[in-house]
């Protein structure tokens, strides 16, 4: 039987601890405050939920591995090939939003599991594929279905752990995973495709879904806003296909050209799409996204440090996978090991650091020196040549993004869902994704268009007469399309400086719904009830 918890921006969690307070009244003040009560498993949940985030991060970087063995199965062209990423891209981009509002109101815990299960289907079906079609549909409801997964799996943390230190541990443990899961796959899918077959880059999310979904179901409890589902369909038309635009104009840019009529076009018309949904969500009620979400300067600021940051982690994967397996020579399992020092570099900050400062200092001491070591790491990069070595040059800088990605994403993610009402924590998760995706989106199309330009100037000052003449020209792209990625970081740290004035955290519980920030009042105060079950 579900019990409808009142949302009662009076509340607050300390009356909850107030003395001689029966455990009837402390049960009863702190379902006003809006906040379900605590679940004696969330930290199991938490076990189960970042598994099922890890296969999610680890997905992307893991079928890049797989790609070029899967396109010579099917005796695919190298622009062909693009598609196996761009139909999951956009997809997941494109869907994200509608993806929060379905958790918000269907249930959590539900939009959850049908997004895992859904995710570990269309995951068999990619990896049984006998035809480039059906590999490509299979991408595309992978990323429909993780449109689903991933905003719900990030709102459940919010509504799980509502406690200040519980909150900096849970979501450290979270950010590392969402900071070094991609390198885990870099690994895992060079050992698959070189021992195995990279059809196994497919097969193996099955089991990990199967774990997190039994887990998953045994400890969640759902949650969910209270009354008929309202979806915002003008807006959700406006901001699916604005994004949609986007995203694949961003995907298609390297290929066709920035210039080209039909990327103008598209990056033009999304841009409209956009400003449109915007206009949409002053004027309707119950908004797909209200704006109170975005503009609140802590999760606008924590939104824009995980889109801006994602740019470094994507230039350093894309552009050092290249140089390890091309230019170095290493094999695939041994390119995916190298990039295990920023794995580690990331867990120590990530599940290590912040966790323990989080709840002491303001949230920008965390992200801007995360965003400026992880420029530094990107200045160290664009300093490489042929000859450089692993050992004494880019294992620290790997260890140095590591680290600021760690302290980025970590803190960021925390603040994502930053004082807003328990049935806004989902479009709130869906935010933080839709930053993370669009700012990869960029980042891998605005540095490529770099990186290719750059080598195409230098061979054509300095004509090849030998493979190392070759590799030079390569080297030079990248260290190009690295020193951008080191100037925007340093712009990112300063605009994410200037945005997020958030002070110093208190102890008090601060997860969403707790009526810890303004906007968080005026929107429970007139808010639909959340429902527990």
């Amino acid at each position: 039987m579900k019990k409808a918890i009142t949302m009662d921006s009076s509340a607050t969690p300390a009356a909850a601890s107030a003395p001689n307070m029966s455990k009837e009244d402390a049960a009863t003040d702190e379902l006003r405050s809006g906040a379900p009560p605590v679940n004696p498993k969330r930290w199991v949940a938490l076990a189960f939920i970042a598994l099922a985030q890890l296969m999610v991060i680890i997905d992307v970087t893991i079928v890049n591995i797989a790609l070029p063995s899967a396109a010579k199965s099917f005796d695919v062209s190298d622009s062909g090939k693009q598609w196996v990423l761009t139909a999951y891209t956009l997809a997941f981009g494109s869907l994200l939003l509608m993806g929060g509002r379905i958790a918000d109101y269907m249930g959590r815990k539900r939009t959850f599991l049908i997004g895992l299960t859904g995710f570990a289907v269309a995951s068999a079906l990619g990896g049984a594929a006998q035809s480039f079609g059906l590999l490509l549909a299979a991408r595309a409801l992978q990323g429909g279905f993780g449109a689903l997964l991933a905003p719900a799996a990030l709102s459940l943390l919010a509504v799980l752990f509502t406690d200040a230190k519980e909150r900096a541990k849970a979501f450290g443990i979270f950010g590392a995973i969402a900071g070094g899961g991609s390198a885990l796959g870099l690994v895992l899918g060079g050992a698959l495709t070189e021992y195995l077959d990279w059809r196994w880059c497919f097969y193996v999310n099955v089991p990990v879904a199967l774990v997190a979904g039994t887990g998953a179901y045994m400890v969640l409890t759902e949650t969910r806003a209270a009354g008929r589902a309202r979806f915002d369909l003008p807006g959700l038309a406006l901001a699916t296909s604005g994004l949609f635009a986007i995203v694949y104009a961003l995907s298609e840019a390297e290929s066709k050209g920035w210039g080209s009529a039909l990327i103008v076009g598209l990056l033009i018309g999304g841009a409209a799409l956009l400003a449109a949904f915007v206009y949409v969500e002053t004027r309707v009620d119950g908004p797909l996204l209200p704006l109170r979400v975005v503009l609140n300067r802590t999760r606008g600021g924590a939104y824009t440090a995980i889109g801006l940051a994602v740019i470094g982690m994507f230039g350093l994967f894309l552009f050092l996978t290249f140089y390890l397996q091309v230019v170095k020579g290493y094999s695939p399992v041994r390119a995916g090991c190298a990039f295990l020092p920023m794995s580690v570099g990331v867990v120590i900050a990530g599940a290590g650091i912040t966790p323990r400062l989080i709840t002491k200092v303001p949230p920008r001491m965390l992200v801007v020196p995360g965003l400026l070591l992880s420029s530094v790491a990107m200045f160290m990069l664009s300093r490489m040549d042929v000859d450089t070595g692993f050992w004494t040059w880019i294992m620290p800088s790997e260890v140095l993004v590591g680290i600021g990605a760690g302290l980025v994403m970590s803190s960021a993610m925390n603040y994502a869902t930053h004082g807003v009402a328990p049935h806004e924590a989902g479009i709130a998760s869906a935010m933080a994704n839709t930053s993370q995706q669009v700012g990869g989106s960029i980042g891998i199309a605005l540095l490529s268009t770099i990186s290719t330009s750059a080598k195409a100037d230098y061979l054509k000052s300095h004509p090849p007469t030998t493979p190392r003449g070759v590799h030079e020209g390569l080297v030079h792209g990248y260290t190009t399309a690295t020193m951008y990625a080191g100037f925007m970081l340093l712009g990112a740290a300063l605009l994410v400086g200037l945005i997020m004035n958030t002070p110093r955290p208190n102890q008090q519980t601060e997860g969403p719904g707790t009526g810890a920030t303004p906007d968080a009042e005026r929107s429970a105060a007139s808010s639909p009830a959340l429902h527990v079950g």
